[in-house]
């Protein structure tokens, strides 16, 4: 079958994302909105477009008895959730397949055992892709401190239900477990609406390399990985794709462990399989599976030529994956950077405004994926991404080139962004190596004697920081 109206469940650059390809497809789009939102450039692209409520994303985006509704009463006969709100929701996904509609990704069974991260471990076990050492899910600080014990310091607690790096801790020595695990699952239980936590070793100075799969509920490929790295609070502020330190030998391990895991859920659609990466030791572990599309997903196009939101479309409407792995060749090197309204030398202050002017970068090899226009007011209820700037060249070395170039282009008047913050990683000797760990950003925001704003000079002129403003 073949759909013919789709309703986007979402909203800000990953709408617009969907829409666009929607649209290349021939399928006539409908955008669910709040009151925020009136003027987003979602709400101007689409083909339609209905308001679902207040501001306020739970009383909007995360009510998905409104989505269905808005679906039902426009005639669209599929569901595009994106990325966060509802997409990773397996009672959501369920209700919409009862409502007769059809949800592009997995089922809510599928989400449910792969979502909660202490279970997600459990399969990837069975599946034979290897975990980092660690306990199982508990309720009981005393019990957990006694399995920290067993693991051996530093250990990380995680949130079961967790994600975005809340419920989130490291835990150097015995003394401090406790109190941190207390935090970690008051945190958790007031984020997810569960507090149960479990134990990781934490791995120093590892990297975060992440595998893109799709699946059609039968078959499964790959599309190579994106290294994830360089995170503040644990959440990605720069990708790349492929990881360019990453041996030949160890990328098919890995990849073919995500493909594996997949099958083994009998998945469908877009997701990722995260893992942690020791380049010492070389070796890599499992952390996670999202069970959407990602942020990054971009880069994984760049070097692969393929539009995964299309083929989430095409699998969701009944159509088994269109090629074979052998079909996938990866080429060049491409970067994505996350654009956000937040002033990056004032401990990132969101800074939500009126863009007064907005020019993107253009040329070869760059792509922006964003929600702002010149005159666009930036609601303060949601996330402060703005958009993503990616950059696509034959090499990693001339893709931060190109991604420098791209950077002194863009001009954004009228709010703060990190646009300058990324500039100067352009130019950072370990980031032109590949030199960097998860921890890596953060230790180097704290050294980092950033000039304030006001005083800097046009790079353009004397290489220093581009403004942001």
């Amino acid at each position: 079958m073949t759909i013919q109206k789709l309703l986007i469940a979402n909203r800000g650059e990953i709408a617009v994302r969907i829409i666009r390809a929607a649209k290349e497809m021939s399928i006539h789009t409908v955008q669910v909105y709040s009151e925020a939102d009136k003027e987003s450039l979602a709400v101007k692209l689409a083909d339609e477009a209905v308001c679902i409520g207040a501001p306020m994303a739970n009383q909007s985006y995360l009510c998905g008895d409104k989505v269905i509704d808005a679906a039902l009463k426009t005639g669209a006969e599929a569901i595009h959730p994106g990325y966060g709100f509802l997409s990773e929701n397996a009672a959501f996904s369920d209700k919409v397949r009862e409502a007769g509609l059809i949800f592009v990704g997995p089922s809510g069974a599928t989400m449910t055992k792969m979502a909660d991260k202490a279970k997600a471990r459990e399969t990837a076990m069975a599946a034979g892709v290897p975990v980092v050492p660690g306990s199982a899910p508990s309720e009981n600080p005393e019990a957990a401190l006694e399995q920290a014990k067993l693991i051996g310091f530093p250990v990380m607690i995680k949130a079961s239900a967790g994600g975005g790096g809340r419920g989130i801790r490291v835990i150097e020595k015995e003394a401090d477990f406790l109190g941190q695990y207390h935090q970690a699952s008051a945190e958790a239980k007031a984020a997810f609406g569960d507090g149960t936590l479990y134990l990781e070793k934490f791995i120093r100075q590892s990297r975060h390399v992440e595998v893109q799969i799709l699946a059609d509920g039968e078959n499964a490929v790959h599309l190579f990985e994106r290294e994830c790295s360089l995170q503040r609070r644990r959440q990605k502020v720069w990708e790349e794709a492929p990881c360019a330190v990453l041996p030949d030998l160890v990328r098919e391990t890995m990849c073919q462990s995500a493909v594996s895991l997949a099958k083994s859920v009998g998945y469908q659609g877009a997701g990722t399989i995260e893992f942690l990466y020791d380049d010492e030791s070389e070796s890599f572990y499992f952390i996670e599976m999202n069970t959407r599309i990602q942020v990054e997903h971009p880069i994984t196009e760049a070097i692969t030529g393929v539009d995964l939101i299309r083929e989430m479309i095409q699998i969701a409407a009944g159509q088994p994956l269109s090629f074979k792995q052998e079909a996938i060749q990866r080429r060049g090197h491409a970067i994505e950077i996350r654009l956000n309204a937040e002033d990056p030398f004032n401990n990132f202050m969101p800074f939500p405004g009126v863009i007064q002017s907005f020019t993107p970068p253009m040329g070869s090899g760059v792509r922006f994926d964003g929600l702002i226009y010149s005159g666009f007011a930036i609601p303060p209820y949601y996330d402060s991404l703005l958009g993503k700037l990616i950059v696509w060249d034959e090499d990693r070395e001339s893709a931060i080139h190109r991604m420098a170039r791209a950077l002194d282009e863009l001009t954004i008047e009228g709010v703060k962004t990190t646009q300058p913050l990324f500039r100067l990683l352009c130019d950072e000797p370990d980031v032109l190596n590949g030199k960097f760990h998860t921890a890596w950003l953060e230790q180097w925001l704290e050294t980092l004697n950033a000039p304030k704003p006001d005083t800097q000079t046009d790079a353009r002129k004397d290489c220093s920081l581009p403004q942001a403003s």
